[in-house]
């Protein structure tokens, strides 16, 4: 049971997991990891720039974008080794199934929102998704 829950420690990135079963709770963890940073030189300040607007392009405010309902991981293909559900730049309807999500080892089909052409796969196949995370784009 402990080497199960390292492995989903590994395989999803999480950096601890707590389990409670038959009145035996066990916690495992990783420890974070310490990252150094070398101290700034002292550089002279600069004349201020002129500020731009910062253009965002955040893929989850696309209107087409199809957002995760759920956190878990993404599938592209119904099976490992077989086509995936959609493609770039294949037409889609309202409906039509895009990729699956695992979450607790269940298999959820994540439909289109809309009809249109898909232009955008955001995720990749196995890639972890937290819920609202933009999956896909269809203009």
């Amino acid at each position: 049971m402990i080497r199960g829950l390292a492995k989903l420690l590994d395989e999803t990135g999480l950096t601890d997991i707590e389990i409670e079963r038959d009145g035996l709770r066990v916690k495992i963890g990783r420890a974070a990891r310490a990252v150094q940073v070398a101290a700034p030189a002292h550089v002279p300040a600069a004349a201020p720039a002129a500020i731009a607007p910062i253009a965002t392009n955040d893929p989850a405010k696309h209107p087409g974008a199809v957002p995760s309902p759920m956190v878990g991981t993404a599938y592209l293909a119904p099976s490992p080794g077989a086509r995936p559900f959609v493609d770039i730049g294949q037409p889609v309807k309202a409906g039509d199934t895009l990729l699956i999500i695992e979450a607790m080892k269940t298999m959820n089909q994540i439909p289109a929102t809309r009809s249109g052409i898909v232009t955008q796969i955001l995720v990749e196949d196995g890639q972890p998704v937290e819920f609202g995370e933009a999956l896909v784009i269809i203009e």
